[in-house]
């Protein structure tokens, strides 16, 4: 069975991922946080089963995320359009929002229950269905769950599985490192690795100060590329540029004679680029724009960034560090996008040149 799994951007979200990862071999993961994203989301998942054989058996699952009438009713034609044309697929929502009730009515795949948490109902939607929880999984998985149910739903403040949730809670919150926008994969493994390596924890005494204390230390172990330690500013600056560094023809771009690089919301990207244009000599300049169309640009005495940014967002700054904002920028979620609309712009500044 081929799983596709869509599920929201928080502990609880990435808990119910955490949970099939443990379960299927074979599954496609997508992380959304409502409106435009779950809608592209959705879309990218079914054209992608579109180009399967359709002798695969598929299971279609979204977890933590309330669809709106309109996007059930959407997803639910679709669906069937596939299954008409031949496809086996098993759709199946569990959700824990009240605002799913009226899709929960309506559509007999959209479960709801808001008594638990989205990593509760499918751990125990597994369970029934599946039956596959051996005694060295449920060990763990088992009372992690409880814990991302006591904080998500805020059960008890007085349990130590609420103290030890705040922990797990901020952990994933704050587990940036990765960019999830640039490479949602590597931060998706990065953050199921750190639930699943804070249940260690789990039965020590004073479990959420030990975990508090640790985290720094886990997130380290887990950025690491070799036996060298470092500040954790230091190692996923070499992690992510070890990433650009086996995709840069993906990444770059150019502007006259120049080489670039182009990341998308890294945001605070001094140590990132300083560290990426010191590997690479053959690169000029890098680029990171935000959501909302702000951009930094970085250099090492090859380009006068200040001047790139003038003209392309009548920004600003020093010569090798610079910023602006673009105004007719739109926020996607998708790379190539962006990659398209910074490059034509950079076009277009040569041709200015050019006709002056």
């Amino acid at each position: 069975m081929k799983l596709f799994h869509l599920s929201h951007t928080d502990l609880d979200g990435y808990a119910c991922q955490l949970i099939t990862k443990e379960l299927f071999d074979d599954v496609y993961y997508l992380n959304a946080n409502y409106g435009l994203e779950v809608k592209l989301s959705i879309q990218n998942f079914l054209d992608k089963i579109i180009l399967l054989n359709k002798e695969e058996n598929i299971f279609f699952l979204i977890s933590d995320l309330n669809l709106t009438y309109k996007e059930s009713t959407n997803l639910d034609l679709e669906v069937k359009k596939l299954i008409k044309s031949g496809f086996n697929i098993k759709l199946q929502i569990l959700d824990h929002h009240i605002s799913g009730k009226f899709s929960a009515e309506e559509f007999s795949w959209y479960y709801l229950d808001v008594n638990r948490c989205a990593s509760k109902i499918v751990y125990d939607y597994m369970l029934e269905y599946f039956k596959t929880f051996d005694e060295s999984l449920s060990k763990w998985l088992k009372p992690l769950i409880d814990t991302v149910n006591a904080v998500d739903i805020w059960l008890d403040e007085q349990t130590s599985n609420f103290e030890f949730g705040k922990v797990l809670l901020s952990a994933v919150h704050s587990s940036r490192e990765i960019n999830s926008t640039l490479f949602p994969s590597l931060n998706r493994d990065y953050r199921l690795y750190l639930l699943k390596a804070s249940t260690k924890y789990l039965f020590e005494d004073n479990r959420h100060i030990l975990l508090d204390e640790n985290i720094y230390f886990l997130k380290k172990e887990y950025l690491k590329l070799d036996d060298k330690n470092d500040t954790i500013d230091n190692l996923s600056s070499k992690y992510v540029v070890n990433v650009l560094n086996k995709n840069k023809d993906k990444f770059t771009i150019h502007y006259k004679n120049h080489k670039g690089l182009l990341t998308y919301s890294i945001g605070s990207i001094s140590i990132l680029a300083n560290t990426f244009l010191k590997r690479n000599e053959d690169y000029d300049f890098f680029i990171d724009i935000g959501k909302k169309g702000t951009i930094s640009l970085r250099a090492d005495g090859k380009v006068d960034v200040s001047q790139m940014a003038f003209k392309l967002a009548k920004g600003g700054g020093h010569l090798n560090a610079s910023g602006g904002k673009f105004e007719d920028f739109e926020e996607t979620i998708d790379y190539e996008v962006v990659k398209k609309f910074i490059q034509k712009k950079l076009e277009i500044l040569e041709i200015e040149k050019d006709d002056k």
